[in-house]
């Protein structure tokens, strides 16, 4: 068991099944993982904070995700909401803009519509707010067709913009 811990750190749970796949009694394996608890081998809070900078460094996710994946390894409540409390709104919408731009920079060749359905998609499947995600996607079309726009010689208003090297018409 200790192998297991030199490799990464693990939540209390993943310890706790790790011991009884192995056919350790019940009452050996709390014994085991309360000692390790209090020699501070085991720290669920801990690993929480850790698991949750991890995530959202290496995949990006939001809070909605990461607080499933808190889950899925094993970890409380209260130390999950103390984990995700160090979430801001501001960095996770910047981490869904990075997010954005790069999916948007690798669709290039797609159409403006099939971009922004995979990119909604994205950012749903990383636990992203459907409304935070719209308002981004919007803005990236937004974005793209001004530049389009301005690459056609279209004016603001929609109408064609003068060129110089055209003659002016009567």
């Amino acid at each position: 068991m200790l192998r297991l811990l030199t490799g990464a750190p693990r939540s209390r749970h993943q310890l706790e099944q790790a011991l009884a796949r192995r056919d350790v009694p019940e009452d050996v394996a709390a014994a085991v993982l309360d000692r390790f608890t209090e020699v501070g081998l085991i720290d669920d809070a801990e690993y929480a904070h850790i698991l949750v900078r991890s995530q959202r460094e290496s995949r990006g996710l939001a809070r909605r995700a990461l607080a499933l994946e808190l889950r899925r390894r094993g970890v409380g409540d209260d130390d999950a909401h103390a984990a995700l409390a160090g979430v801001e709104a501001d960095d996770e919408e910047a981490t869904a803009r990075q997010l954005l731009e790069r999916r948007w920079r690798a669709g290039r060749d797609l159409a403006p519509e099939v971009k922004a359905r995979r990119a909604l998609a994205m950012l749903a499947r990383k636990g992203y707010p459907g409304s935070l995600a719209g308002r981004l996607v919007r803005e990236m079309l937004a974005d793209e067709r001004a530049g389009a726009d301005a690459g056609r010689g279209v004016s603001e208003d929609g109408g064609a913009a003068w060129d110089p090297e055209e003659p002016i018409p009567d």
